[in-house]
């Protein structure tokens, strides 16, 4: 649990209110697979690509008919279900706008809502069967953990036919492989297919298709490459070539959406005339090659990015913000999907997204309100002492012998970084506040990275900051 910072004054001093975040687990409903009746008649499967085994779009059988559900309302509650229905132990997260592919058939479920118990979908209400105003641009997916039910009777689960589909790309250097720096930017572009490693035909080859590949490997564009020298090469080498065709619009953030075709295991003439595709990738900053790269990076003036990533536990994700006059504020997940993260991925100098998050789950920005009492001795006495009680949520601080005049009242949490945190940086909450013996002011209020460089420099400069203290 970690603590946020809020202010309210009250008539007997000023308030300091500490939030604490609960974490709450998945729900726990019976697990018995024989108690499963409201599910009868139904038929459950997990589709689309690229996916794992215990992902993918979620379809139904009903009536001898496969549809899909609409993301619309859609929780992680409902997932936790869904994921029971197909056998394993609960959801681990749910997607939206037809991540895995849009499906095909009828939308069978729209707007539904699980309280996460139940022990069968049917249970969950919802507009009815094949009551939806969706299209399959919105069907729903689950991630369910890799964990099978004890005793689960599978009868009502199908598996969907693999096909063939690329699931895993590389590019692996045409010459002096071992001895290259990582990460590899540019060579031969592979994909990973049941019988191992196999090249790409580059007939009808594109810059779209060098900028979708580059970016599934993290990489936020590409550059031309010198096509001849690797003609050349390839006259000398023998390849395995399995996919030809390739057709990407550029948009795509896997090479799987690309339109594309597959060598049959009878085709014994291929890339006639051809030779392998090659790819050359630009480095984004958390690649650049030299010190000097480095030193340029960090010289650049303040206020110059707009877009940044919070609160996420490693590099390249978070919660999206954007800076407008002067402050940072965040973006509404409305038809947030894999196209418009890829946009932000890519200006940040990473590759295509893996995922479009949705439901504030790297953390939110919008207020929340807390109620404020006076419950006697609370807070921060003369003296020091602290008489917080962990069920109250604001706290008092003295001021006794503080003067009149205008201050900056600054609170910073887990100063010394005793805590283990994903992001320091928004620890501080800054206020301009004016006391004037009787009463305080307090005003523009705003966590320590919310304002860009050049405006929170004009607020520690504030013109009517006539003495200040720390408090």
């Amino acid at each position: 649990m970690r603590p946020v910072s809020v202010w309210q004054w009250s008539p007997q001093g000023l308030l300091l209110c500490l939030l604490c975040s609960l974490c709450l687990g998945s729900p726990s409903p019976s697990m018995d697979p024989e108690k499963r009746a409201g599910s009868q008649g139904l038929r459950f499967r997990l589709a689309g690509f690229p996916r794992k085994p215990y992902e993918g779009r979620v379809e139904i059988q009903r009536a001898g008919e496969w549809g899909t559900i609409c993301d619309d309302d859609f929780t992680l509650q409902a997932a936790h279900v869904l994921c029971r229905e197909l056998g394993f132990t609960e959801a681990t997260g749910w997607t939206h706008s037809a991540k895995y592919g849009p499906g095909t058939g009828r939308i069978w479920l729209d707007n539904l809502s699980c309280r996460g118990t139940e022990q069968s979908v049917t249970e969950c209400a919802s507009r009815g069967w094949g009551n939806s105003d969706c299209t399959h641009d919105e069907d729903a997916g689950v991630i369910c953990k890799d964990q099978r039910l004890p005793g689960f009777s599978d009868s009502n689960v199908i598996e969907v036919e693999h096909h063939l589909q690329v699931e895993e790309v590389r590019i692996r250097p045409a010459v002096g492989w071992g001895r290259r720096p990582l990460p590899v930017t540019e060579g031969l572009v592979e994909v990973r297919l049941p019988e191992g490693w196999s090249q790409v035909c580059d007939k009808g080859w594109s810059a779209h298709n060098s900028h979708v590949v580059c970016g599934m490997l993290g990489f936020p564009s590409e550059k031309r490459v010198n096509t001849a020298f690797y003609r050349l090469l390839a006259q000398r080498q023998q390849h395995s070539f399995g996919l030809h065709g390739v057709a990407c619009v550029g948009t795509e953030a896997h090479l799987s959406l690309c339109s594309l075709e597959f060598y049959r295991a009878n085709d014994t003439t291929r890339c006639p005339g051809g030779a392998p595709a090659v790819v050359s990738c630009v480095p984004g900053p958390l690649y650049a090659p030299s010190s000097g790269q480095k030193k340029q990076q960090q010289s650049k003036p303040p206020g110059e990015g707009r877009v940044r990533l919070k609160g996420g536990a490693h590099p390249g994700e978070g919660r999206v913000e954007v800076l407008k006059a002067s402050t940072w504020g965040t973006v509404c997940d409305r038809k947030w999907d894999l196209h418009a993260a890829s946009v932000v991925c890519r200006e940040l100098g990473f590759g295509s997204a893996r995922e479009a998050l949705s439901g504030a789950r790297m953390g939110q920005d919008v207020s929340k309100r807390y109620e404020c009492a006076n419950f006697g001795e609370q807070g921060i006495t003369v003296g020091c002492w602290d008489l917080y009680r962990h069920d109250i949520d604001c706290q008092w601080i003295d001021i006794t012998d503080v003067k009149p005049g205008n201050y900056i009242l600054q609170v910073v949490i887990n100063p010394n970084f005793e805590v283990a945190e994903s992001d320091f940086t928004n620890n501080a909450m800054k206020c301009n506040c004016k006391y004037d013996g009787h009463r305080i002011w307090v005003h523009n209020c705003h966590i320590g990275d919310a304002f860009s460089e050049e405006a929170n420099r004009r607020f520690e400069r504030y013109p009517g900051q006539t003495s200040n203290q720390i408090i």
